[in-house]
């Protein structure tokens, strides 16, 4: 099996741990001199950057929240002067202000290493034509995937954007023997292959990324059998980075976390103490290679656990298991984190309607859907069915406009939602 950086991803534990240290000790020093925010933060912990003597001090160091992120819009966690900053990229997780992030041409080299990384480790070579389905413009790991295909030597075909048809046809016309995308859009582009009449001998396609979204068993075999090809996991996160903090090889026992670049902790979601090896909590990441925007202890939460058993493809590095949920009651779809909170705050500066609400999601012939059922003001008279579907549409355009989601959404009678518990406010009819 290949391995791009045998040096680095086959490194003995202590070998890795002790580049970890040195790395975390950098950056700590960078975050407390140069991004106001840590200094502040480890000043009122009464923390110097020196204190931190070993792997296990970095649970001295303060958690990095999202909103962190949002409120140093757009600046204010960059940690070297504009001038050096070559990318930026700004998403909105949440109504409000977007987050912000920045990369040095250092971090984009990196970046490019990782994504190789990712791509050797399912089986890509440079003898392969990979089509990258992900839209960079929406999703940043589409930059990510872009720039491994470059450093692994591949032929790169960049295809976001494309409508699923129009991915079918470049499989065919291009003979692409590798697909990126994420899980919910490779089931889009089944649904056009049906349409079309074209199937998995039609094509050359032999290996599969899939990133963004969790990965059931049903869902690898809908695609893998669909494809008729191997499928492989990937894990990132925009806010830290894109695609590259952890990848399937090809035995597909776990997610290899690129640990040179990523210290990863598992905690007690509740508590924010540390869990052992194979126990199931909240993953915190602290970067240990990035100029830009170095980030100490950023709460993803997403729920997962790690391993540091050597795989047998012969790797050394921790594994994690694929993403099982979340911690902040958001859920998961075609590659977007919907909070619950979200579509409350639209509801409330819109007429006719309460702020009660149940976000239902289904899977309907591989493809997810997201229903909001919203209650109806006991102002409104229920049987003017032209005003419900206006307003029905209305509710539409602001989730769209707001939050940049498609989605149903059905009016219900007054009083029908209101005493929902907030266990039942999101109803998950997926396999998890």
């Amino acid at each position: 099996m290949p391995i791009w950086d045998r040096k680095t991803e086959t490194v003995d534990r202590e070998a890795m741990q002790q580049m970890q240290l040195e790395r975390l000790q950098t950056t700590v020093n960078r975050a407390f001199r140069n991004v106001p925010f840590y200094h502040r933060k480890l000043e009122q912990l009464g923390i110097e950057p020196e204190e931190v003597l070993a792997l296990g001090d970095v649970r001295k160091l303060p958690f990095t929240l999202v909103q962190d992120l949002r409120d140093a819009y757009p600046y204010e966690m960059f940690a070297v002067p504009l001038k050096e900053i070559v990318r930026i990229d700004s998403f909105a997780a949440a109504p409000g202000r977007p987050l912000v992030m920045g990369y040095t041409a250092r971090d984009v080299s990196h970046w490019a290493e990782l994504g190789a990384r990712m791509m050797s480790a399912a089986g890509v070579t440079r003898e392969d034509v990979v089509q990258v389905a992900a839209e960079c413009e929406a999703l940043v790991g589409g930059f990510g995937t872009h720039y491994g295909v470059e450093r692994l030597g591949a032929s790169l075909i960049p295809a976001g954007g494309s409508t699923p048809e129009r991915q079918v046809r470049i499989m065919q016309d291009f003979r692409s023997t590798a697909l990126v995308s994420t899980p919910s859009h490779a089931q889009h582009i089944m649904e056009a292959m049906r349409t079309v009449g074209v199937s998995a001998d039609d094509l050359c396609l032999r290996v599969g990324l899939f990133g963004t979204e969790p990965m059931t068993a049903r869902r690898r075999a809908q695609i893998e059998s669909q494809f008729g090809i191997v499928a492989a996991a990937n894990y990132g996160i925009s806010s830290v980075t894109g695609p590259g903090i952890a990848a399937e090889c090809e035995i597909k026992d776990g997610l290899h976390i690129q640990e040179d670049h990523f210290l990863v902790e598992v905690v007690d979601p509740l508590t924010l103490e540390p869990l052992p090896p194979g126990q199931p909590g909240e993953i915190v990441i602290t970067t240990l290679a990035q100029e830009g925007l170095p980030l100490i202890r950023f709460r993803t939460r997403d729920v997962s656990s790690v391993t540091y058993e050597p795989c047998r493809c012969g790797r050394t590095t921790a594994r994690m298991s694929t993403v099982t949920g979340r911690t902040d009651g958001a859920v998961s779809i075609r590659g977007m984190h919907v909070y619950p909170e979200d579509i409350q705050a639209l509801l409330y500066d819109i007429e006719h309607v309460e702020p009660h609400y149940q976000i239902v999601v289904d899977s309907r012939g591989g493809l997810d859907v997201l229903t909001v059922r919203v209650e109806l003001s006991s102002a409104l008279i229920s049987d003017q069915m032209n005003k419900i579907m206006a307003l029905e549409e209305t509710i539409r355009q602001r989730i769209s406009l707001d939050l940049g989601l498609t989605v149903d959404v059905k009016l219900v009678e007054p009083q029908t939602l209101r005493d929902v518990p907030e266990g039942k406010r999101v109803i998950d009819n997926r396999e998890r």
